[in-house]
């Protein structure tokens, strides 16, 4: 089984982004692949307020990130924590994609994607 890296955004509206980072690692599950999605881990230990957990779990999610098969970049907008995570799967030589997941079922698990190209 192939394991995802899931980026999404988490900063601005946190609980709403928490939510989105939830559906994302359902709809990679329902994909039949494993993930592993840093921003709903780390948070929950470290600090995000604080530059230095901060900095320190997005090193941790980056040696993950090493021992995964590709990094699913999900939502419209693609933040500084995303770019840093696409730049290292990028060095890495990971397979990037982008995923949509409709605004419409948002609230709900979705039931299509849509998979473009690199980020």
């Amino acid at each position: 089984m192939k394991l995802i890296y899931v980026a999404s955004p988490y900063a601005g509206d946190v609980e709403a982004n928490r939510e989105y980072a939830k559906q994302a690692c359902r709809f990679v599950a329902e994909q039949g692949r494993a993930f592993f999605c840093g921003h709903l881990l780390y948070p929950e230990i470290l600090n995000d307020s604080d530059p230095h957990e901060r900095q320190m779990g997005m090193e941790m999610g980056k040696v993950i990130l090493g021992r995964c098969d590709e990094l699913w970049c999900f939502g419209e907008m693609i933040s500084p924590g995303m770019r840093e995570e696409i730049a290292e799967a990028q060095r890495l030589g990971l397979t990037v994609r982008r995923v949509l997941l409709p605004e419409q079922e948002q609230q709900q698990y979705p039931a299509m994607c849509m998979m473009q190209g690199l980020c």
